[in-house]
């Protein structure tokens, strides 16, 4: 399985978020599954995608071309380089290639990527499932909206199928293998 894995590129101020990347990167690895991401080599980002590829993971790496700091910077995990034209195109292409994704903590970079494919897979476009690996509670908010969503009407039970919220990397393998 090709999962699409949205973190930071920062490390956050949690080392517990550190961690659950490392655990993340090296279950992909471990059970021959393949990691995509951003690429780079720092923070939440470097984390997941070293423990991938020290696991045997193959890494692609998905940048875009027309930002110069992220197109220039290392890439020492990736095994395969894709590079998009822009923002927009590394998040379809991301979305394209990934059977499923996982969010990591991150900025709103992150929530904008994964809620992105929460609403693809709602519209139709695909069925692919998404976690928030809510580590210490990270991804609680989140949680609390989409249910306020679900009481409203405006997001069904049958969306919330499709999304797990968890920060145990073997549940979320389960659930992902499923």
């Amino acid at each position: 399985m090709k999962i699409a894995v949205y973190c930071g590129s920062a490390p956050g101020n949690d080392p517990a978020f550190s961690d659950s990347a490392k655990k993340l990167g090296r279950w992909i690895g471990e059970n021959g599954h393949e990691l995509i991401y951003g690429g780079g080599d720092s923070g939440l980002m470097g984390d997941v995608a070293e423990a991938a590829k020290k696991s045997g993971a193959e890494v692609i790496g998905v940048i875009p071309g027309d930002v110069p700091f992220i197109r220039d910077r290392e890439q020492p995990y990736v095994t395969t380089l894709i590079t998009a034209d822009n923002m927009s195109h590394r998040k379809q292409t991301m979305a394209d290639l990934a059977d499923a994704f996982v969010a990591l903590p991150g900025g709103i970079g992150t929530l904008d990527e994964i809620t992105e494919v929460i609403t693809l897979t709602r519209i139709g476009v695909f069925r692919k499932k998404a976690v928030f690996f809510d580590r210490n509670g990270y991804y609680a908010p989140v949680r609390a909206m989409f249910e306020k969503m679900v009481e409203a009407d405006f997001f069904s039970a049958d969306d919330m199928d499709m999304i797990l919220f968890s920060a145990d990397p073997e549940e979320i393998g389960s659930w992902l293998e499923a």
